[in-house]
């Protein structure tokens, strides 16, 4: 009995590194954008010591853009697995918890989506090509 306890935690314990390591790889992609428009006064000054004119600038982060949606493309079939497996990491955890637990969890989850939301709208809605 205390064999498959092991197993058991060893199993949890082995899904939630593996959730983890996948949903901080999709939150960093995902988020580049957000980051990106966050630090333009930055990459404003990365561009001015670089001495780049207005031309190009715009080539640059049309570039960067094409690059975005390159990438947005090449992981749209994990999307769904990546989904999904967060979907059952979090199911997985809510078994464990006692009521007022949850309850904290899940106000904390709801406040990250509002805070993402949030940044969402902020940031220029611009289309691939082919979306």
């Amino acid at each position: 009995m205390a064999h498959a306890k092991q197993q058991a935690l060893m199993f949890l314990l082995g899904a939630l590194l593996v959730g983890g390591a996948l949903g901080f790889s999709a939150d960093r992609y995902i988020r580049h954008q957000s980051f990106a428009s966050q630090y333009g006064p930055l990459r404003s000054r990365f561009y001015d010591d670089l001495g780049l004119s207005e031309k190009q600038r715009g080539t640059i982060d049309s570039l960067a853009f094409d690059e975005d949606c390159k990438m947005k493309a090449l992981f749209a079939p994990q999307r769904p697995t990546v989904d999904s497996m967060r979907v059952r990491f979090h199911a997985q955890v809510d078994s464990l918890l006692s009521s007022a637990q949850l309850a904290k969890l899940n106000a904390r989850r709801q406040e990250a989506k509002a805070r993402h939301d949030a940044e969402t709208a902020k940031e220029p809605k611009r289309q691939c090509s082919g979306n």
